[in-house]
Parts: C-alpha cells; sequence; structure tokens
C-alpha cells in the first residue's frame, strides 16, 4: 500500500512509499482511507519537538483519517466490516479511573495515531475499534475535517458548564476550533462574543471583535464589558497565551476559562489577586471523551457545525501539504488519499 512515511525529522524528511499494510490484531479494525487531515501536531512530529517528539522514525503520518472498514481483529463484530468511519486520534488505556468513569478525555495514558502508531496518511490505517466511529451521512472530508476539533471544543464548552443565556467570549475565533466554539455556544443560546486578530466568524446574533494584537484585544474588552459585569466563560482556541491573559481578565465573577491549544506563545501571565478574589477558574482541554465524539458528530449531522475546507491535495503531494499549511486559509486542509 502508499504511505506517507516520516523517515527523517524535518519536511525532506517526509517520503511516499510502498509498504506493507497492516493487519488488524484482537479489538482492532482495518479501515481503508479515503481522506486524512493535515494538523500542528503532525508539524510537531515532523519537527521533533513538543508532543510530536515522542514519534519513534519511521512513521506513518496522519492523525484523523476516514474512510471504510475492510477487516476486523478478534473480538470485533464482523457486521462492521463495510462501515463508513472516521477516526478519533487520542487512544484511551480503556483501565485507568478516569477511563472507566467515562472521562477518557482525562486518560494520563492515551496515545494518538499518527504520533505513538502508525496514522492515516495511507492507504489503510488499524486502529482500535472503539476509536473508529459511524460517520453514516457525513462526507470523508467532512468527518476529517470535525472528529479532531469539533469534539474538543465540546469538552471545553461541557467542562465550563455553558448555558443558556450566559456570556460567552471565543478568542481564535477564525479558526476551525474558534468556528466550532462559536457555532456550539451560540446553539446552547449563550450570549457570544468572537473575538480574532482576523475578521472572525460571525453568524446571527454573534458580535464579532477583530483586534490584531492581544493589548488591542485587552483594550476592547476592558472599554466595553458585556453588561459592565464581565464574560461567564472565556474559551480560548489560540494558542496564544497574552491573548488567553486578555480573556481570563475579561471575566466577570466566578468566570471559567478554558483554553484547547497552547502552541503559540505558552507562558500565560495573570493577575493573580484577581483571579484568586473574583473566583474565577481555568482548565485546559485537549482532547474529548468517546461519548463526545458522538455528539460533536452528531452536531455536524443536524448542521449546527458546518466544517470548512480550505484546501485539499492528493498524497503524492503531503510535503506540499505540510510545508503550504501555516499559509492555509481559514478551514481545514485535507489530503485524499483514496
Amino acid at each position: 500500500m502508499l504511505a506517507a512515511v516520516l523517515t527523517t525529522h524535518g519536511l525532506d524528511g517526509i517520503v511516499v512509499a510502498e509498504v506493507d499494510a497492516p493487519r488488524p490484531a484482537p479489538g482492532e479494525v482495518a479501515v481503508r482511507i479515503e481522506t486524512v487531515g493535515v494538523n500542528q501536531l503532525d508539524l510537531n512530529v515532523i519537527a521533533g519537538h513538543g508532543p510530536g517528539a515522542v514519534a519513534k522514525l519511521p512513521r506513518v503520518l496522519g492523525i484523523d483519517p476516514a474512510g471504510t472498514v475492510i477487516a476486523v481483529g478478534e473480538g470485533v463484530d464482523p457486521a462492521r466490516i463495510g462501515e463508513r468511519v472516521v477516526v478519533k486520534p487520542n487512544i484511551s488505556c480503556g483501565e485507568c479511573a478516569r477511563c472507566l468513569a467515562g472521562r477518557e478525555a482525562d486518560c494520563p495514558a492515551q496515545t494518538v495515531v499518527g504520533v505513538h502508531r502508525d496514522g492515516g496518511a495511507a492507504e489503510v490505517v488499524v486502529v482500535p475499534g472503539r476509536n473508529a466511529f459511524d460517520r453514516e451521512g457525513i462526507a470523508a472530508d467532512v468527518a476529517t475535517a470535525a472528529v479532531h476539533s469539533v469534539p474538543i471544543v465540546l469538552n471545553a464548552i461541557e467542562t465550563a458548564g455553558v448555558v443558556a443565556g450566559e456570556r460567552v467570549l471565543v478568542t481564535g475565533a477564525s479558526g476551525t476550533l474558534g468556528r466550532a466554539a462559536v457555532a456550539i455556544a451560540a446553539h446552547l443560546g449563550a450570549e457570544v462574543v468572537a473575538a480574532s486578530r482576523s475578521e472572525p466568524a460571525a453568524p446571527a446574533g454573534v458580535r464579532a471583535i477583530r483586534a490584531t494584537d492581544a493589548a488591542a484585544l485587552a483594550a476592547r474588552l476592558g472599554a466595553a464589558p458585556p453588561g459592565g459585569t464581565g464574560f461567564d466563560v472565556v474559551i480560548d482556541v489560540s494558542g496564544h497565551a497574552p491573548t488567553l491573559a486578555a480573556g481570563i481578565a475579561a471575566l466577570g465573577w466566578g468566570g471559567r476559562a478554558v483554553f484547547c491549544a497552547a502552541s503559540v506563545d505558552p507562558r500565560l501571565e495573570i493577575d493573580t489577586r484577581d483571579f484568586y478574589l473574583r473566583r474565577k477558574r481555568l482548565i485546559g482541554v485537549a482532547s474529548a471523551d468517546y461519548a463526545q465524539v458522538r455528539r460533536a458528530l452528531d452536531l455536524v449531522r443536524a448542521g449546527v457545525i458546518e466544517p470548512i475546507i480550505a484546501a485539499r491535495y492528493p498524497l503524492h503531494e503531503i510535503g506540499r501539504a505540510y510545508r503550504e499549511f501555516p499559509t492555509s486559509n481559514v478551514g481545514k486542509v485535507i489530503v485524499d488519499v483514496g
């Protein structure tokens, strides 16, 4: 089978070559791939730093493939053959207290497709059966665009406990995660403000703020806090610590801040006295529970969230896809495999 294999660190280390097709072990399924996404985590693996440093080379890339089940391992219902699926990349251990409580997102032993094991930038990938989710009714490219980002944002919003009528600020709102956060919060009946360095997505009823940097955002938020009392929740997906800090400063009494990225500037500085006295909370979310993946895909089926495809490339041009990814337009970058 053809696969995009990282042989050495760096973009020049990616080779699209023939490799042996994997076979499913007990509890696993083999999926013939149609599409896979391009992600920041892929770039971390390629560079060999951050969360990608644990990948052992050679490694087949690709964390979020979608396709069709073509074979199953022992213990998996053979009726799943032919099922159209999309793969949740984070694989929980299934045995720790958090997993047994249905909080797989917080499993400390979780591994990731395309990082700890070969990924989906290949004609066939093998994954645990529980990580292959039925995508019936959702096209492969849309499922790929949704399966990693939408459940994480849903986890953030559910962890923050957003309810109708609350004031929610989304920072980094023009990106894939940000658009999903705005859509879900608005769907729940929250009063949403979408903030971004570029022109943010602003569906009906959502107020948009464009601020070129964190200082400008802080000034905009400080000059006109909603209702004069601050936000109830801030969802930050910018990965930029000063932006998160501006959001935390704009929280009102008992406000909750949840962040889903820390890839740009990880050093966070906040007013600890204000944080302490005003009973604020800060939560990090980096994955999603299995049940949240199912709920997220249901939101996509219902049209609550409509992932945007910014660009797509054939498998043999995946190196170019990674090179151009940092300059791509708003939306998901897709690699067509089959």
